[in-house]
């Protein structure tokens, strides 16, 4: 490469270089090598709000929207803009607090009976003959849009599990007409706006979800993506690691 050709890759613009180069140095690294992130609703308890914990995030408040693998921080009164790809519903089996390594100690499928095994304790806890109790988790995988598209995990449990009826029946519940008459679109036909909002009852306060729906995916790109995100997910390529971060809860909350 001669002078001027180098002095005139010097000035591109990185975009430019970044495009050329493409999915360069990823080796074989596949969708079960990367970590999802967690999309989670920060309340009091959460270490991220604490200052004098290590998992302090700063500026970190209740009521934002935290990434737990970029760490990103969002207003939870704005929002952030969402296309679902994904559902699934799992009852997971956890040991208290303490008494595990912090993990799943499994994740039931939504059509197992474990739940008739299962006597409520004093916390409102589902508990196993075992001790150990059993969380009903709706998982939604959604994409975050943006100028920079990214995939993650919204796992909604007790209170928060009639936000997640609310959102399957808004998607569920959209009806487009065809050249055969009315039909159900794909959960990733449409982009919903997720706030969080104050909640209470008589056991205590917190944040929770608010979803609300925009309309239909305009983007081609962003469709295919949340279409092969969705793909890759029913196909079993997407790993979930349930528990990482998991904050201490409130047991007043229920």
């Amino acid at each position: 490469m001669n002078n001027v050709a180098k002095k005139e890759e010097a000035g591109l613009p990185a975009e430019v270089m970044f495009e050329a180069d493409a999915g360069k140095g990823l080796g074989d690294i596949g969708q079960e090598d990367l970590a999802l992130p967690f999309l989670k609703v920060l309340v009091q308890l959460s270490p991220q709000v604490n200052k004098r914990d290590g998992k302090y995030v700063e500026g970190a408040e209740p009521g934002m929207i935290f990434n737990s693998v970029t760490g990103d921080l969002y207003d939870g009164v704005k929002g952030i803009d969402v296309i679902p790809s994904f559902y699934k519903l799992e009852y997971v089996e956890w040991k208290d607090r303490g008494e595990g390594p912090g993990a799943p100690v499994m994740v039931h499928h939504a059509s197992s009976d474990i739940m008739s095994q299962t006597k409520p304790d004093a916390s409102y806890r589902d508990r196993l003959p075992n001790g150990n109790y059993i969380e009903k988790t709706a998982s939604h995988f959604v994409m975050i849009t943006g100028n920079s598209p990214s995939t993650a995990l919204i796992s909604m449990t007790r209170t928060q599990l009639k936000i997640s009826r609310k959102w399957n029946s808004m998607i569920s519940g959209i009806k487009l007409k065809g050249k055969n008459g009315l039909y159900t679109p794909s959960s990733y036909s449409h982009i919903y706006k997720l706030k969080t909002v104050p909640m209470s009852n008589d056991k205590g306060n917190w944040f929770g979800w608010e979803v609300s729906k925009i309309g239909p995916v305009t983007n081609g790109s962003d469709y295919n993506q949340a279409k092969e995100f969705s793909a890759n997910i029913d196909k079993g390529a997407v790993k979930v690691k349930h528990g990482e971060d998991k904050p201490k809860e409130d047991k007043s909350i229920i």
